[in-house]
């Protein structure tokens, strides 16, 4: 018995053996497959683009940039990249690194960029401001802006300074970037089709090429955020610090605009001394319950834009009540016409069903301009006294 098992296990390793030999890299044309597979290359992009418009729209400066990241199925040492654009007259290579150490000085002096933009933003607004009170108060504005930052240079740091001083020492030192690079920025010259490709080659030789066609659209200008006048109705809240927070809303005229045709249609106002009891501030415009007063303005608006304007109401309970918001076309003149579906551009009524009283709730209306330059804000109510507060509006993206 033993002999059997003896015999069966040198059996066994003679066929293990065998089986070796037939994997050996010693034997002519017998071994390891080649590996036939190649790189498999792709690429991702991120827009980067900056534009500056004037207030009238007007283009000032473009600067078409995007930025590109090679990729492959491979990870080893020695696979390399080359980028190739059609058409390539006019296009210019930026180092990857070139923004990030431009944003690294800028979080180093946080304070002082953050009032120069502030300085520009009003020195936009001047040429186009046609009101010279306004004017006034944008200039004084930007005189102290100026003397701020004065104050937050002068408070820099040494340790700032150095920093920012090391950041500019290697944004100098930067290679140039080349097409080469896994990743760098593309300049375009202008809006147009692109045709990118990317070939990656691995460490035996071996190439693959990935062609994309990559879109760069032409600057738009951003649209403006309408301004309300008093949208919280608090004093002295207007532009020039002034106002009693109801000089914004008042109608053109009584007599055209009063759901009762005359008397005093000025919205009152409710006030509280305690903070957080209002969704903003410390004053609400207060709607008597028999429906005379009216809050209206006219706003701004960029045509053929699309808003979101959101509003706070609340209701007394004695009774059942609503207030209408409505957003109308600025040819409408009078209480009559904002009741016509043509002049209507957008509306909504909230009533106090299922509403607790002294408990404020936030509504919206959603509308699109059209071809209007302006709207007009106009609210009326019925049945009990109602409030509203903390108007806002933001462009629909």
């Amino acid at each position: 018995m033993k002999n059997v098992f003896l015999n069966l296990r040198w059996g066994v390793l003679g066929i293990l053996v065998s089986l070796a030999s037939c994997v050996s890299d010693d034997l002519a044309d017998v071994g390891d497959l080649e590996d036939f597979t190649g790189p498999t290359p792709f690429y991702s992009f991120t827009d980067i683009s900056t534009s500056e418009f004037d207030c009238n729209d007007i283009e000032l400066s473009a600067n078409y940039e995007v930025n590109f990241q090679a990729g492959s199925n491979l990870a080893v040492n020695g696979t390399q990249y080359l980028w190739s654009v059609e058409p390539g007259e006019g296009i210019t290579l930026i180092h990857k690194d070139l923004p990030i150490l431009r944003q690294l000085i800028e979080a180093e002096l946080a304070a002082v960029v953050a009032l120069e933009e502030e300085i520009a933003k009003l020195e936009f607004r001047i040429p186009c401001e046609s009101d010279m009170d306004r004017v006034a108060v944008l200039e004084a504005e930007i005189a102290d802006l100026e003397g701020q930052l004065a104050s937050a240079e002068a408070a820099v740091s040494e340790e700032t300074r150095q920093n920012v001083a090391d950041f500019e020492s290697q944004i100098a030192a930067l290679p140039a970037a080349t097409l080469e690079d896994r990743e760098l920025i593309f300049s375009f010259p202008g809006p147009g089709d692109y045709n990118v490709s990317l070939m990656v080659t691995d460490n035996l030789g071996k190439s693959e090429t990935t062609l994309r066609t990559v879109t760069i659209n032409q600057a738009v200008p951003t649209i403006p955020v309408p301004e309300i006048g008093e949208p919280s109705f608090e004093d002295n809240s207007l532009f020039d610090g002034t106002g009693d927070g109801r000089d914004s809303w008042r109608a053109p005229n009584n007599t055209d605009w009063s759901p009762l045709g005359g008397g005093t249609t000025v919205i009152q106002i409710n006030s509280t001394s305690v903070e957080g009891r209002l969704p903003d501030g410390f004053q609400a415009a207060k709607f008597p319950a028999d429906g005379a007063r009216v809050a209206y303005q006219e706003i701004e608006v960029t045509p053929g834009a699309e808003y979101v304007l959101t509003y706070f109401s609340e209701f007394d309970d004695s009774g059942f009540g609503d207030i209408t918001v409505s957003i109308l076309n600025p040819d409408t003149a009078s209480y009559t016409e904002s009741l016509l579906d043509e002049n209507i551009v957008a509306s909504r009524t909230d009533s106090n069903v299922g509403r607790v009283s002294d408990v404020f709730k936030q509504n919206a209306i959603t509308f699109q301009s059209g071809e209007n330059e302006s709207v007009i804000i106009y609210v009326t109510n019925t049945g009990v006294e109602s409030r509203l507060d903390s108007f806002a509006i933001t462009v629909k993206q």
